[in-house]
């Protein structure tokens, strides 16, 4: 029998008057569902519900939300940040409109291809599948990625054997793209020779796997502030230059004042080396080829301040009361797990400001929770959305005491 969808869940799922969840549907939306809530027919179409733009939705793992209207997509975004919130006992706290990115922006993807019947797929994940979407389109990436991998399509063909898989993380860098290969084949002379006849033409200035460079045309960078940084193989990045943009411009009003700053989960600098135009700063992560390609990069760039850059694991060494009183600010920006550890030795000092970039609500919430029962107060929490049509979404807001 239909039944009306009356809400959203956290993943974005619409749920069901009797309190079930089904993917691809919308508030308002009347529906007939199978046994294992699936959706089968829209019986009558909520107003909210639009066409998606990409043909492969509702297939394809990499988006979930295309069916929705704007203003009630970001809408769920930004309720997504008030309800983990509130779970962790928070109220009143000011949450500002959501900022999302446009579309075609993504730089950084992980795409996957099998070889099955002598024929290669090449994209996505289906949705809670090992079967991988072959993409015709995709409204997400950089179209110059997407080109990328419609051309390596026929020679990965070549290559596979029958049943074989294998990663591609693509990367579009200032100078061309970088191609990381993650595969347990057996390479042949026969196939780099081939490798170094395409990469020029599908725009591949290096491609590497594991620690080792296959080749190199020239040396991936991207800039940073007034620095120019050497990728290593398949670094760590924000999703998109825009919205990389936006919490950098965050961050540098939350530090505004301060002398030298702490930045913890340095990655490559893509928030050190901005700052180091005012401030001094002393960057720390786990990853000795990024903490290396930051130091080179300030060591080369005139016009900064003072940079240091340390590898340390911040899990299981965190900075500690005397280190912390160095920094007048701390930016934060752990990955997904966030950063218990360390924002408990926070908690603890007397820094005045942090500044937490998050890109797990719910992580985020938690760190909060510690903080604020120590003193600190949350500012305005802005949503970043760099990980468009997905449930996911990155945050930023300044702590002070």
């Amino acid at each position: 029998m239909p039944i009306r969808i009356t809400g959203l869940g956290h993943a974005g799922d619409g749920i069901t008057e009797d309190g079930r969840f089904a993917p691809f549907t919308v508030p308002g939306d009347l529906v007939t569902l199978d046994a294992q809530d699936r959706l089968v027919e829209v019986v009558a179409a909520s107003p909210d519900r639009v066409e998606p733009p990409c043909p492969h939705f509702g297939h394809c793992g990499g988006c979930a939300l295309q069916h929705l209207k704007v203003p009630v997509y970001t809408a769920f975004k930004r309720d997504l940040v008030h309800r983990t919130l509130a779970q962790r006992g928070f109220s009143g706290i000011e949450v500002a409109e959501v900022h999302s990115v446009p579309p075609y922006t993504r730089r950084r993807v992980v795409l996957h291809a099998h070889k099955q019947g002598g024929q290669t797929r090449l994209g996505f994940h289906a949705r809670g599948s090992h079967t991988i979407v072959d993409l015709s389109a995709c409204v997400i990436m950089k179209p110059a990625l997407f080109s990328c991998a419609a051309g390596l399509k026929p020679y990965l063909n070549q290559w596979l054997r029958e049943n074989e898989r294998i990663a591609l993380h693509l990367t579009l860098a200032d100078n061309g793209i970088a191609l990381h290969l993650s595969w347990k084949h057996a390479r042949a002379p026969a196939m780099i020779a081939n490798l170094a006849k395409i990469a020029a033409y599908l725009d591949i200035i290096r491609m590497t796997e594991g620690d080792e460079i296959l080749l190199e045309r020239e040396a991936p960078q991207l800039r940073f502030g007034k620095a120019d940084v050497r990728l290593p193989a398949d670094p760590f990045l924000q999703p998109a230059r825009e919205g990389e943009a936006i919490l950098l411009s965050h961050i540098r009003n939350g530090v505004r004042g301060a002398k030298t700053i702490a930045d913890l989960f340095c990655g490559l600098g893509t928030f050190s080396l901005p700052l180091a135009e005012r401030h001094k700063v002393l960057a720390f992560d786990s990853d000795p080829a990024m903490v290396a390609a930051l130091l080179t990069a300030a060591r080369g760039t005139q016009g900064l301040k003072p940079v240091t850059a340390e590898r340390r694991d911040l899990f299981r060494r965190p900075l500690l009361g005397p280190e912390i009183a160095q920094c007048d600010a701390i930016v934060l920006d752990p990955p997904r797990a966030g950063a218990a550890a360390q924002v408990a030795q926070i908690a603890e000092s007397r820094l005045a400001r942090l500044v937490y970039v998050s890109c797990n609500p719910a992580s985020f919430a938690r760190d909060a929770r510690t903080l604020a029962d120590r003193g600190f107060r949350i500012g305005t929490v802005f949503p970043v959305d760099q990980f468009l049509w997905s449930a996911e979404l990155e945050l930023a807001a300044v702590f002070t005491r």
